[in-house]
């Protein structure tokens, strides 16, 4: 597990490096631009590339949201001293984890490969090694969003270097910038489509498990709501990449139920 996640990490630096460094010294308009002395776009350029993979780190190696079992006993006290939330009916089950043994909070989740239970658990994502979850999705949406700007420069500047011509010669001075280009734009499709679909996602405030397994999830399934977490597109925007303390979802949930139709 350990040297797999390794592998991965390794791989995505190469990865970001070897291509910013390639487009770099080949001749395309970054490069002219630093023969000219016009340092400030080659500059930006690679501060993006650098701050894409400070992100990339911070999002793998950052407690996604685990639930600690210390944490258990803190919230059984804060629930004897608090009469706010309403007893949890017996159709929704708020259980204890068979696996860590740990009692859920709502919209947790146990992860196999994490082995831990995840607030707030979206999805885990093999490419950060990590999982996805209430502490660092808003880490991974900048990440996306840093990454996208990036990888559409990089497209940009790789399709400056090109020019066509159909002999062997032409594919041997341009087969890395081609192949940049090619990898790029894939690149760009997959975090695109991965971009626009958390930004909807947490304009409603549902997650991808919670989205793709709604009729396998009791507090979902019994839920008179169709999304009982939903408080509009500005509350759940601001509660997502605002809010510093981890939410009790508990409460929004039965105060929602709660509420007169």
């Amino acid at each position: 597990m350990g040297a797999g996640r390794l592998w991965v990490r390794v791989a995505h630096t190469a990865l970001s490096c070897g291509l910013a460094l390639g487009l770099l010294l080949h001749r395309t308009d970054l490069r002219e631009q630093e023969e000219r002395g016009e340092l400030l776009q080659p500059l930006v350029f690679v501060s993006l590339v650098l701050c894409s993979i400070l992100l990339y780190f911070r999002v793998s190696l950052m407690d996604p949201g685990f639930v600690k079992a210390e944490e258990e006993e803190k919230a059984d006290k804060s629930e004897e001293q608090s009469m706010v939330v309403p007893l949890v009916p017996s159709d929704i089950k708020l259980r204890r984890c068979g696996y860590c043994m740990v009692k859920q909070p709502m919209r947790a989740r146990h992860c196999q490969l994490c082995q831990h239970c995840v607030r707030r658990y979206d999805h885990h994502c093999p490419w950060i090694e990590n999982c996805i979850g209430e502490k660092n999705h808003p880490f991974f949406i900048v990440y996306l969003s840093v990454q996208l700007v990036v990888l559409l420069w990089g497209g940009q500047v790789a399709w400056s270097g090109l020019y066509f011509e159909l002999s062997w010669e032409w594919l041997n001075h341009n087969i890395f910038l081609l192949t940049s280009f090619l990898l790029i734009a894939i690149f760009t499709i997959v975090v695109v489509l991965l971009l626009i679909s958390h930004l909807y996602l947490i304009s409603c405030n549902t997650t991808t498990w919670e989205f793709m397994s709604h009729h396998r999830i009791s507090y979902l399934r019994h839920s008179e709501l169709e999304n009982p977490f939903d408080q509009g597109i500005i509350l759940n925007l601001w509660r997502f990449f605002c809010s510093c303390h981890l939410t009790k979802w508990e409460k929004i949930y039965f105060h929602r139920n709660n509420e007169p139709v």
